[in-house]
């Protein structure tokens, strides 16, 4: 494109409009005067953006409470935004430009696509914003400053290894309820997920895949075309707790609740609740309240004096939550769970 960033902007009003709809702007006093908008180097006026890839999935519902806590504790503003649905690549870029036109000194995002974004990174960072990455990982991961996030792959391992050694001596059948395509997320969750079951994309054991975008309607939806296809599945990978949710609604309109070992990840309060209760064997729990505190910190740290995170992966860690451990992998109990979820 040849039009200069504050060209485009322009150009983009309308849409940008249409996106200040989805706002969930939330902000606290922070000074008198102002700083360099978009720059580092100022202590005063500091304002953060944030953008998640929707604002109705829990996990994000969180992350923006987490944000505006740790926000209001360094006397920030922060103004959230999000995509209209997960996917929703359009939307975020609007954001982007939207936050730039209004000052932020940085930016948290969580990608809606890991590469389908990077133009409008970019564009914010040569005009001297801050981006990090959270919970989603930018492809490559160097198109934003830093990245503060799950090992997403690793969250996967636990998740199949857990699966694997539930179903003993029992041969594998396992359907898959991936997320939306294109997003570093789902790519490693389900990568990590095969390398836990110590299967190949390929095996014959795989019965069946189906995209969820990581809502329980549609993992329902999808669970209900698996069980047709695969009737004798044994072992399902979710993407996510809502998917998981979805998932076994169908499984259990189906009577097979006895039949099929549940995986998952996210470790919200609710995904805690569902394993206590069998809807779920094992979920990996995640932490979004460190993602989105220590994306804050670093934005501060750069609009008072420029300082950069640490570049590349920074890892948040994570937790594989059940009641029914097995022998040679960590895990943590509901009680335990109950009361860390998503901390």
């Amino acid at each position: 494109m040849n039009a200069k960033p504050s060209q485009r902007l322009l150009l983009r009003a309308a849409a940008i409009t249409a996106t200040a709809l989805l706002l969930g702007t939330t902000a606290c006093s922070s000074g008198d005067s102002s700083g360099d908008e978009g720059s580092g180097g100022s202590g005063e006026d500091i304002k953060i953006g944030l953008i998640t890839k929707t604002d109705s999935n829990p996990f994000f519902v969180k992350m923006r409470e987490s944000a505006q806590e740790a926000a209001e504790e360094n006397g920030a503003e922060l103004i959230a935004l999000s995509g209209a649905f997960d996917g929703d690549n359009e939307g975020q870029v609007a954001a982007i430009e939207n936050l730039v036109s209004q000052g932020v000194q940085g930016i948290m995002i969580t990608p809606n696509s890991s590469s389908g974004i990077l133009a409008a990174i970019k564009q914010a960072r040569d005009q001297g914003v801050l981006v990090v990455a959270l919970d989603t990982a930018t492809d490559p991961e160097d198109a934003v400053d830093a990245t503060f996030a799950t090992d997403n792959f690793a969250a996967g391992v636990a998740q199949g290894s857990w699966v694997k050694a539930s179903l003993g001596d029992t041969e594998p059948k396992v359907v898959m309820l991936d997320g939306t395509p294109g997003g570093t997320v789902d790519t490693f969750r389900h990568d990590g997920f095969l390398e836990g079951m110590g299967l190949k994309e390929d095996a014959p054991e795989v019965l069946g895949m189906e995209n969820t975008n990581g809502d329980q309607t549609k993992a329902q939806t999808a669970m209900e075309n698996l069980l047709q296809r695969a009737p004798e599945a044994n072992a399902l990978y979710t993407i996510n707790e809502p998917a998981a949710a979805g998932g076994f609604a169908a499984i259990k309109a189906a009577g097979k609740e006895d039949q099929i070992v549940i995986g998952s990840i996210d470790g919200s309060c609710t995904g805690v609740e569902n394993v206590k209760n069998g809807v779920i064997g094992a979920t990996v729990m995640q932490f979004p309240t460190k993602m989105a505190s220590q994306g804050v910190e670093a934005i501060v740290a750069y609009a008072k004096d420029g300082t950069k995170p640490k570049a590349g992966f920074n890892d948040t860690g994570s937790e594989l939550i059940t009641d029914k451990p097995v022998e040679g992998l960590p895990s943590k109990d509901t009680t335990w769970g109950a009361e860390n979820c998503w901390g």
